[in-house]
């Protein structure tokens, strides 16, 4: 006879056995729905109804063991390989997927782009449009994908640094919608061949040194795209290799993990194992999955047949994840083969399913702007002098198109409206007017939200006046910042910062001289010399809720995290179509100084990578404190260029420091005058005023603007005004021939309709093409001087 105890331990152990194997082909049956979304979006691609696809078949398994310990107010910073992650995760659907692959530029269809971005590249909202941050620690969050290889690391950083912040520093406590008190890891994902990239040794190097619970998976298929590991990883394994950045008791560094891809049952239990030591203890650890396979190859582009040998191919077939795990499923007795067969039969259906849902949604609105395109057209067919052959032929054309795009109806549109400029009669009004309107729409679905707008935007922070005491003595413009600065990090606990020499010394230029040790080691600090993830660090920072002031020494050395700072956080609002913010601030100074590396002005290359934050050139430090102001009044991010030559030079320190604001985009006049406009920023305003006094010995009245934007630039047309009373224009930067000048000038002479006040030609004044000498001579023989002005306002006077 068996106990009531005994009976009640043989229930609960038959229902947690019942439970695992629920789980189990629970699992299973994910793995398969994402292997046949694989061959069914390959399919689409080759049929022409996608342009390009790369999936993740191949690393199903090991990422629905990962997605088992991702928890809500977690952050993915991965690898465009992750759909079924995201799938087991509810970051995305099936469906979903399918409407990213066709690019559905609708947000309900394709929530993560709306059509912006290619496939895989997965995005949560992480700031409403009120402004107030969402609840991240009820969200299981994705930072947006990136297709540059490695380009997830440096941001992965960040967002793994904040968690250590939310822990340590207790006036973040108070914050408890963005964080669990630092429980949250990041997970980043990365293909094996990208390990060989510089983003992800100094992110490993950073996450070692600063120990925050960053976990990252490499996924080892033992190719980068046709170039096998061997070519590509020291020792042939990215774990032996990192084999020195192992912790031990004594030292700092990461813990090191392998694992096969296609063992389902390890996978679980190394990840398991490890994401909960990291949760505990804050310290980072690589996984390296090796064994994987890549069923279709690399991606649409081409055959992996070409590259892989018979024996390769076979073993892949073999050692396949979801093979493997199909057969473990069978020798363990948690199935049998009618069900497993009944799963992945299912599992096409709901691909097929998927697919289809996704198509028509997708197709669906296009093909009524065909109906109505038609009905228009249509209407003028029988019109006097119109050419009833050639509409006739394009309605034609459109009527046929099983699979139309929306350029094909506004194509048919205009081409019916440039052949009949001449025609006037109201069946032609009218298709003008619905061709303008759907031009309007679509610019809307595609050409949007480049910056924030509402009240996260900098447009619509309220402007508050300096207020100065006239009998106060001015001080020097590096006191001016720490005094801001100071107020700043005691008023707003989300504030922090930190670059190199920032914490200990206060700055090289003293910004922040003593504010270390009033305000402590948390909120302003030292980082070592690596640029691109100081980058990293404050963009996962404001991912996550903070306002990271994140700062690049000199401007020379911004090239070293340009390439997150554009691909990720200038193209963010656009690629996300608004749902995603990180108003990170990059503090640097730059312009006149001494030599080739300390002297920098390399405006068309911000100009031409930046565009999405927001480009602030201060001609003096209080005028930086009120661009800061500002900036953290919005949700955007911006590049601050403090004038590196202003640090010492005398200013009236304003009553209301912190809270008075500069509104961006808005040039003001700091010298009025009727002969001619120049126009300029930074440090270079200063060789100008000295030119000015000059030229009003000669009776020459010079109007200097100060555009105090790059980005934006002068949203009001205010410099045309000024163009308007003085009929001559000359652009003056320290940037190459040809770059910020030349930015400028396309600016008023283009956009303003700046040529229609001219009395002479135009002119731009800028650096020499090479960079600047060393020296005081290297200096004025390299880039505009008093001279220089002085000769060109006065050949245009003459003109």
């Amino acid at each position: 006879m068996i106990e009531n105890n005994e009976l009640t331990m043989n229930m609960e152990s038959r229902l947690s056995f019942d439970e695992f194997r629920k789980e189990v082909l629970n699992d299973y049956r994910l793995a398969c729905e994402s292997r046949e979304v694989s061959l069914l979006a390959r399919k689409e691609v080759l049929t022409g109804k996608a342009k390009f696809g790369i999936f993740g078949d191949g690393k199903e398994v090991a990422q629905i063991a990962m997605a088992k310990y991702f928890q809500p107010g977690d952050f993915r910073s991965g690898y465009y390989r992750d759909q079924t992650f995201a799938f087991a995760t509810g970051i995305a659907t099936p469906e979903q997927f399918f409407s990213q692959m066709y690019a559905d530029p609708d947000l309900a269809n394709e929530p993560f782009s709306g059509g912006r971005q290619m496939n895989s590249h997965f995005a949560t909202p992480n700031l409403a449009k009120d402004g107030n941050w969402l609840d991240l620690t009820s969200i299981k969050n994705t930072a947006t994908d990136m297709s540059p290889t490695a380009a997830q690391m440096p941001r992965a950083l960040g967002l793994a640094f904040a968690s250590k912040l939310f822990r340590d520093v207790e006036v973040l406590k108070e914050f408890s919608k963005l964080s669990n008190n630092g429980n949250e890891i990041c997970f980043a994902t990365i293909g094996d061949a990208s390990t060989s990239e510089g983003h992800f040794w100094e992110t490993m190097n950073a996450a070692g040194v600063l120990q925050v619970p960053l976990a990252v998976f490499v996924w080892d298929d033992g190719y980068g795209i046709s170039v096998p590991r061997k070519y590509q990883t020291t020792k042939d394994s990215i774990s032996a290799a990192l084999e020195g950045f192992r912790k031990t008791e004594d030292s700092n560094g990461f813990d090191i993990y392998t694992v096969k891809g296609w063992d389902y049952a390890a996978l679980c239990e190394t990840f398991e194992a490890g994401i909960r030591k990291m949760r505990e203890t804050h310290i980072p650890a690589l996984f390296h999955v090796e064994e994987m396979t890549q069923p279709q190859g690399h991606s649409t582009s081409g055959s992996h047949e070409r590259y892989k040998s018979k024996e390769r191919l076979s073993w892949e077939k073999e050692f396949d994840c979801n093979h493997q795990m199909r057969q473990w499923i069978l020798e363990n007795a948690l199935s049998d083969e009618a069900t497993l067969l009944a799963v992945e039969a299912e599992a096409k259906t709901v691909a097929q399913n998927a697919r289809k849902n996704a198509w028509e949604k997708y197709i669906t609105p296009i093909r009524q702007q065909v109906q109505q395109m038609l009905s228009y057209g249509e209407a003028v067919v029988g019109l006097p002098d119109v050419n009833s052959d050639l509409v006739s032929e394009l309605l034609k054309e459109l009527r046929a198109n099983r699979e139309p795009l929306r350029r094909d109806v506004l194509k048919t549109a205009a081409t019916i409206l440039f052949a009949h400029r001449r025609v006037k009669a109201p069946a032609m009004d009218a298709l003008k007017q619905y061709y303008e309107n759907l031009l309007a729409s679509e610019k809307n679905n595609y050409n949007s939200l480049l910056y924030a707008e509402g009240v996260n935007s900098v447009q619509n922070v309220p402007v508050v006046p300096a207020e100065y005491d006239n009998s106060a003595l001015p001080i020097n413009g590096f006191e001016v910042l720490n005094k801001y600065f100071d107020q700043l990090i005691g008023n707003n606990p989300k504030v922090f910062a930190f670059g190199e020499d920032v914490g200990k010394i206060g700055d090289v230029n003293q910004g922040f001289a003593g504010l270390q040790q009033k305000h402590g080691k948390e909120r302003i600090f030292d980082t070592g010399i690596r640029e691109l993830t100081i980058m990293g660090q404050g963009i996962g920072m404001a991912l996550r809720g903070l306002r990271p002031i994140a700062e690049i020494q000199y401007l020379d050395y911004l090239i070293y995290g340009l390439q997150p700072l554009s691909d990720d956080v200038a193209s963010l609002q656009y690629r996300t179509k608004g749902i995603q913010y990180c108003p990170i601030i990059v503090r640097t100074r730059g312009h006149r100084l001494e030599g080739i590396w300390h002297s920098g002005s390399p405006m068309s290359m911000i100009l031409g990578s930046l565009r999405g934050m927001n480009v602030c050139v201060p001609r003096n430090m209080g005028q930086a404190a009120g661009m800061y102001n500002t900036l953290l009044a919005a949700n955007e991010p911006a590049l601050v260029i403090e004038s590196l030559n202003g640090y010492r030079l005398k200013e009236k320190l304003p009553l209301n420091l912190d809270t008075f604001t500069v509104p961006l985009g808005v040039p003001e006049v700091i010298h009025e005058g009727t002969d001619i406009t120049i126009v300029s920023y930074g440090s270079t305003l200063r060789v100008i005023e000295e030119a000015i006094r000059s030229l009003e010995k000669f009776g020459i009245s010079c109007e200097l603007v100060d555009v105090q934007t790059l980005l934006p630039f002068d949203i009001n047309h205010q410099i045309v005004e000024s163009l308007k009373k003085t009929n001559r224009i000359l652009f003056v930067d320290e940037d190459v021939p040809g770059g910020g000048t030349a930015y400028m000038f396309q600016q008023v002479m283009e956009l303003q309709g700046g040529y229609k006040w001219l009395d002479v030609a135009p002119r731009t004044l800028s650096a020499q093409a090479h960079r600047p000498a060393y020296g005081s001579d290297g200096d004025y023989f390299s880039k505009p001087n008093v001279e220089d002005v002085i000769r060109v306002v006065m050949e245009m006077i003459e003109e």
